[in-house]
């Protein structure tokens, strides 16, 4: 029997359609589009900014040039860096250890009101970063908050003391994290070393650490994200500016001033554009960075 040309033609689209590949994609299609508008055209376009002037017309690398070449730019722009990589330090060595250790704290067996604590923890994350800002803008407001040292008024203290509210806010994300990676290990493993007779810190050492270790680098490339593009408490609590004497500026602060408010008075399209296309080259760069040398010490811890 000979099938009818129409039927004969669409067999074979049939038959891709139902592939896993094709299937996936076809699932994934929504996605891909929603990701594509508002994340890969909008960073081409800021690229494409970046290498044109604030009339539209084409420079070339001439703001890269000036941004890193320009000592008005330069300056602000590695201060900004470092500042910025210093935020992001403070995170690692307070917030994740510290949100591993509530969620240790969390597994321990007969523990009383454990769901309380967990709850209690993650509730900040839940806040807007904008009210998280002003309260606390307002308790260590030297005038009527607890706190009669102007520890926002400081160059000194002005960074660790921010970086303590954001460390105050996210740290229910990590120990959520730690908490589900340790609740998932297979009791048989805690049992066999207790039977051994390590003790309970041994044990969370030389068995739970191990497994817990690939979700602390998850927690840590999220971090180094999120981090280095932090823009919002800054704002609220310290203001464009970024005070005191930008003591607290970071690139996301800097990239608003560039491009609303520049440093040379007025706002500056183009030469924000660059600030953000170096700052996503500067987040490329770290995760690669990260990648290669996260995965040998993973291998070689687990080993």
């Amino acid at each position: 029997m000979r099938l009818a040309p129409a039927f004969a033609a669409s067999s074979p689209r049939r038959r891709r359609l139902r592939s896993p590949g094709a299937r996936a994609l076809l699932f994934c299609a929504p996605a891909l589009v929603i990701y594509s508008t508002f994340m890969v055209w909008p960073l081409l376009q800021s690229l494409r900014f970046a290498l044109l002037d604030d009339a539209g017309d084409w420079v070339g690398l001439d703001n890269f040039d000036k941004l890193f070449g320009d000592p008005l730019w330069s300056e602000r722009f590695w201060r900004a860096l470092r500042q910025n990589m210093q935020f992001f330090l403070f995170h690692c060595l307070v917030q994740n250890p510290v949100g591993l250790t509530l969620a240790a704290l969390l597994t321990v067996q007969r523990l009383r009101g454990a769901n309380v604590y967990r709850t209690l923890i993650f509730v900040p994350t839940t806040l807007s970063v904008v009210i998280v800002g002003f309260a606390w803008r307002l308790i260590l407001s030297p005038l009527w908050g607890i706190v009669h040292t102007p520890l926002l008024g400081r160059t000194s203290t002005a960074l660790p003391t921010l970086s303590l509210i954001s460390v105050w806010q996210w740290i229910g994300i990590p120990m959520i994290f730690f908490y589900a990676t340790l609740i998932s290990i297979p009791k048989e493993l805690i049992d066999a070393s207790r039977v051994d007779g390590a003790s309970a810190w041994r044990t969370f050492w030389r068995v739970s650490f191990p497994l817990v270790l690939p979700m602390f680098g998850v927690i840590t490339i999220v971090t180094y994200i999120a981090n280095m593009n932090a823009f919002d408490l800054v704002f609220t609590v310290q203001g464009v500016q970024a005070g005191p004497a930008y003591s607290t500026d970071l690139l996301g602060t800097l990239f608003y001033r560039s491009a609303y408010g520049s440093v040379q008075g007025g706002g500056d399209r183009a030469m924000g554009a660059t600030v953000a296309s170096a700052t996503f080259a500067v987040i490329l760069v770290g995760l690669l960075l990260f990648f290669l040398v996260w995965r040998r010490r993973v291998r070689t811890y687990q080993l």
